[in-house]
Formats: C-alpha cells, structure tokens, sequence
C-alpha cells in the first residue's frame, strides 16, 4: 500500500468509540461524503507513493480548517486557491491554515513539502463544547476519556511511514506537554521537537511573522540534514 492508501484507509474507518462527557461533542468530518471525496483527491495528490516522512503533530480539528475539509491545517479556500482541488464547501478563512501554508510555500512548493512532511493531530477527532470548538486537553475528564483512541491513532499513524527518530509538536505548551508525557510512556517517537502553534504565533505575534517562518523553516532543515 502507498502512503496515501494507508491514510485514507485509517480517515475513512475511524471510530472513536468512546463515550465522551457531556457537554463534551465529536466533530467527525469524515463522516460526510464530500469530505472523503476531497481527502481522496489531496492525499492522492501529495501522498501517492512510499516515501518516509516526518510526522507534524496539530491538537485537534476545528470547525472551519480540518473540521470541513478533513485535511490538517487547511481550510477549503487554500484547499482551492493553493492546492487547485475545488470544493464546494463555505470558503471560510482560518488563521492557522494560514500560517502553515505560508511555511510551506516559503519551504519551497507545496509538492516538495509534502515530499518529507505529514501534517495531523494529537487526536484526529475534534470536540465541541456547547457548540464552541475546544481541545482535547481543556478538561481533564475529557482528556482521560480519549486517551486510548489519541493512543492508538498515534500508533496507526506511524504505520503509514512516518519517520519515529523525531516528530514536530504544533505547540510549545499544554499540546508539547501532554504529546511529551505520552511517548515518554509509551515510547512512540525517540524526540519531539515543539514548535509555536500557528494559531498563537498569528493572533499575537503577527508582527514578527516572517521569523516565525523563518524558526520552522529552520528547524526543519536541521533534522532533514542529519
């Protein structure tokens, strides 16, 4: 099986099966046929073969980014404009999205990012508080709920062929945190290495965006030259 096999596989049979607090909710975009429709062409697209990569861990999907599209970290407007695949889903604007893909296009392409990187989750679901979006780490009873499935998705996912000698954290704080103490249990990747979350480094430090690029940029070569 191919990269992209491997991976549409494990989006298209995923179940949770977990019971969740209330008022705790799953979003599960790849419950809706367009979404799969839109997963098939992308990781097709980008995924088509056997190459090693290395795994870039988000926290969860949100409502207007991966919530819709089922795709890390883009949102259907760069699912359209960037990556020339048409949706006809509401062409909502979502700050990480961004962010990453200013990264990837000051990597070089986005065929040749793709080439070395996977971008996912913590945990491939996201949640839902009263309707509001949240993280899997925002309550405790929550968190502990979905351990098995964070757990074992972690575990698929490095089957799809993700390089386990270092793995990039979205995030220096509550995700590098729990994502550090797991794998220190459960031995998933030898390094994790944390990154400023996009979210975090376009809501507060816009000014300074360019060096943020620059800080990814930068600590992805260092690995890719070892």
């Amino acid at each position: 099986m191919t990269f992209s096999a491997r991976v549409l596989s494990f989006y298209k049979n995923i179940n949770p099966d977990v019971e969740i607090p209330p008022p705790f909710s799953w979003i599960n975009p790849f419950e809706n046929s367009e979404t799969r429709t839109l997963l098939d062409t992308f990781y097709t697209k980008y995924f088509n073969d056997d190459h090693i990569r290395y795994g870039i861990f988000g926290i969860n999907p949100g409502r207007f980014g991966a919530g819709v599209t089922g795709i890390p970290f883009t949102d259907p407007k760069i699912l359209e404009e960037l990556c020339n695949i048409k949706n006809d889903c509401p062409k909502r604007f979502e700050l990480s999205a961004d962010f990453i893909y200013k990264v990837i296009q000051s990597y070089g392409n986005i065929e040749h990012f793709y080439k070395s990187f996977f971008i996912t989750s913590i945990c491939p679901l996201g949640f839902l508080k009263n309707g509001i979006n949240c993280n899997y780490y925002d309550d405790k009873e929550l968190q502990n709920a979905v351990e098995p499935f964070i757990l074992s998705s972690l575990k698929s996912q490095i089957h799809f062929g993700l390089n386990t000698q270092v793995a990039f954290c979205l995030g220096k704080g509550e995700n590098f945190k729990y994502f550090n103490g797991l794998n220190a249990r459960h031995s998933l990747f030898e390094k994790i290495i944390p990154l400023p979350h996009p979210r975090w480094v376009m809501q507060y430090n816009r000014k300074q965006l360019t060096t943020y690029i620059n800080q990814y940029i930068d600590t992805f070569n260092v690995v890719l030259q070892k």
